[in-house]
């Protein structure tokens, strides 16, 4: 498993995940968290995405292991613009941590950031941010 500040590990170690799940991470950063999801999805695939470029390029650089497996892949989204790609299955899983929009800090970004979240989750799929013990759900 890659490496993780305790913090990160406790986070991934919480995430209800399963085999052949389809995973989004909001906001990857460098995709330290994308990384040990991919490690753990047996036959799943994770997408990460972050708006800033130069985390993207991170993310990228660090992860082209499991982005060649075809167990990850890494975009430049904003939530509250994201979109599936033509064909792109919906996501049973979406995770964030530290994302302004939704953690209450950009409440217009985050109204938004909900919308674009339902509209990729597949039925029952379940979107957990930080900030509960140590995870916590939102109902859309």
């Amino acid at each position: 498993m890659p490496s993780l500040s305790p913090r990160l590990a406790e986070i991934v170690d919480a995430l209800p995940l399963a085999p052949g799940m389809r995973v989004l991470e909001i906001g990857c950063g460098p995709g330290a968290a994308a990384r040990a999801v991919a490690a753990r999805l047996d036959g799943g695939h994770i997408v990460a995405i972050d708006r800033s470029a130069r985390a993207v390029a991170q993310a990228e650089a660090a992860s082209a292991e499991e982005i060649a497996a075809g167990r990850m892949s890494v975009r430049r989204a904003a939530i509250e613009d994201f979109t599936l790609d033509a064909g792109e299955a919906p996501f049973d899983l979406v995770f964030a941590v530290r994302v302004g929009a939704l953690d209450g800090r950009h409440p217009e970004a985050g109204r938004r950031a909900l919308q674009r979240i339902g509209a990729v989750l597949a039925p029952g799929g379940r979107l957990l941010i930080d900030g509960g013990d140590p995870l916590r759900e939102i109902t859309l």
